[in-house]
Parts: C-alpha cells; sequence; structure tokens
C-alpha cells in the first residue's frame, strides 16, 4: 500500500476530467443559446436545485450567477417537499441538476414547475430520464467515465460545474456586464482591491495641492507644509496643470540654491507630469509609479490631461493593499 505512486492517480484523475470537459464542449448546442437568454430575460430569480453533491454544485453557480448580475438563490431538493416550493414563483427560471435525471427529491419539483409553467432548465446526462423530458431547455451533458471506482461523482460533477460556469460567463456577456458593474457588486476582499480605480482612491477637489506656476517658492513651501503630501501640482492662469515639484525636488534645488524660497515654482517644477485616466486600474496606477520610480500622479478624465481633477498618492495605494 505504501507503494502507491499518488502523483500518477492525481494525473490519471485530472486526465479522465480532461477528457469529460472535450465531451461537453462537443455538446454545446442550442439548448445552450436558449438557456443563457432565458437567463438574462428572466425578470425573477435564477433558482437552482439539486441533490447531494448537485445541489452543492447548484450553490455554487447560483453564487457565480448573482455575482455577475443576475440574482439567483439555490434550493436542496429534499427541502422542496417540505415548504421551499414556496419559494419559487411562477416569474422565476428554475434550473435543475441531475446526473440521472431520475433522483426522486426532484420528481414533486419538476411536477411543481409544470403545473405551474415555471420555465425549467434541466441539466443532465440520461436522455430517457424524466428530468430530460420534462424540462423545457434541455443542456445534455455526456456520461463520461468516473475517477475513483468508475462510480465516485468527479468527471460527471466537473462537467456541471464547467457548464455552470459557462452559462454565467455567458449571461454576462449577453447583459453587456462589465468591470465597473462586477466591482459594485464586490465591495470588499481581494477581488473587491484588484477593481478600484484611480477615481476610488485619489485626492480630489480642495485636497489637491495647487500653486501657480508663477508663485515663489516660498508661498510654494507653505501650501506643501499645509496639505503634507509632500508634492505640488502647478497650474497656470488657466488652471491648466503644467508642472510637478515633491519634496525630493526641493531638497537638491535648496542644495543647489541659497535662496530657494525667493525662486519661481515654474523654474524648479517638473514640466508635463505623468497623468492617468480616472479610470486607470489602481494596480496599473501602481506599475506606472513603479516604473517611474515616483510616488504621485495626476488624475484626469476624457483624455484632458491637462486639467487635473485629482491626485493618486501612493500611501494611498499602500493603504488599500494594491499589488
Amino acid at each position: 500500500m505504501n507503494n502507491i505512486n499518488l502523483k500518477k492517480i492525481a494525473r490519471e484523475v485530472l486526465d479522465l476530467e480532461i477528457q469529460a470537459l472535450k465531451k461537453l464542449k462537443t455538446s454545446i448546442n442550442i439548448s445552450f443559446d436558449q438557456a443563457v437568454n432565458a437567463i438574462v430575460k428572466c425578470q425573477s430569480k435564477i433558482i437552482l436545485c439539486g441533490v447531494g453533491k448537485s445541489f452543492l454544485i447548484a450553490s455554487k453557480i447560483s453564487a457565480t450567477l448573482s455575482s455577475v448580475g443576475c440574482p439567483s438563490f439555490s434550493l436542496a431538493a429534499s427541502d422542496c417537499a417540505h415548504g421551499d416550493l414556496g419559494s419559487i414563483s411562477k416569474k422565476d427560471i428554475l434550473v435543475l441538476i441531475s446526473n440521472s435525471g431520475e433522483t426522486q427529491e426532484l420528481k414533486p419539483v419538476i411536477q411543481y414547475a409544470n403545473r405551474n409553467k415555471i420555465t425549467l432548465i434541466g441539466i443532465v446526462s440520461k436522455k430517457n430520464s424524466v428530468l430530460y423530458k420534462a424540462a423545457d431547455i434541455k443542456i445534455f451533458i455526456p456520461e463520461v467515465k468516473e475517477a475513483g471506482l468508475g462510480i465516485v461523482p468527479t468527471s460527471s460533477t466537473t462537467e456541471s460545474l464547467a457548464i455552470g460556469d459557462c452559462l454565467a460567463v455567458a449571461a454576462l456577456k449577453k447583459k453587456g456586464f462589465n468591470k465597473k458593474n462586477f466591482k459594485a457588486l464586490h465591495p470588499k476582499g481581494s477581488l473587491g482591491a484588484q477593481l478600484k480605480t484611480a477615481e476610488d482612491l485619489m485626492i480630489t477637489k480642495k485636497g489637491i495641492p495647487f500653486i501657480n506656476e508663477n508663485s515663489d517658492m516660498k508661498n510654494a513651501l507653505n501650501v506643501m507644509t499645509k496639505k503634507k503630501l509632500g508634492v505640488l501640482i502647478a497650474i497656470n492662469k488657466n488652471r491648466f496643470t503644467t508642472g510637478i515639484i515633491t519634496d525630493g525636488q526641493i531638497r537638491r534645488s535648496s542644495q543647489k540654491n541659497n535662496n530657494l524660497k525667493k525662486l519661481i515654482v515654474k523654474n524648479v517644477m517638473t514640466r508635463n507630469p505623468i497623468s492617468i485616466e480616472k479610470d486607470t486600474l489602481a494596480s496599473k496606477s501602481l506599475s506606472i509609479m513603479s516604473e517611474k520610480k515616483i510616488t504621485s500622479l495626476c488624475v484626469h478624465k476624457n483624455g484632458k490631461k491637462k486639467i487635473t481633477i485629482g491626485l493618486l498618492h501612493l500611501h494611498a495605494l499602500l493603504k488599500a493593499n494594491i499589488q
């Protein structure tokens, strides 16, 4: 027993599941289009239901659908016969998942859906089953060889999970659901951090340390001290951004000039500072800072780089755990 090659077993399981996914890929047909269209057009909820492992898969698919703007929840078929059928309304879409399509607990749910003319999508691998025959939209899952004694649900459950992902992503694209929509549903955690933009983290309006390019450095230093950001954004009389001054530049200039405070801002600043669109991902902004070896970026909108609407500082990115 100790001589079993465990890595070999893992590869064999993966081979079987890869083969299952290949079979699933070739089985995609017009029924898939019908299922996606029904999900997208649904004015109520998408309800996924199954028994045992199929219920766990239903829960995962339901969570994915909800995360991409298709309100959804899952039901255990065994609970439906004890009152949970009341959770299903006539405007809902009901998705039943069953490898055999003959599971006893599903039959009352199928009858309820048919009796109340609730759109029923069946995800099933047997065409002669009760579920396949009763479903309004039939998504066929090819029968495959299971790993582990040939009976442990592995390859078939991989197929069910995969078709759920296909439905969710296709619905996402059909609805025109974008990263901004996704971010609204994922405000916290690592996903939320990945989707934050410059606009989410930038300093705005009165917080931006503006200084007129014709001001003297004495005034500029007072503004920098007051704002406590270690940077100034120089503007001209039209309030167009013309340059940037950092505390590092000031230190270097003070070493070269004994009368730094008498110098004019435009003679000290770096002209044409780097500016990014407000919709730039925060992670991309951090990459730019790292590449350019800077700690601040001007932020603009609609391609108008000369009009600074925000200032993105490295500290804000680090505080938000942007990587």
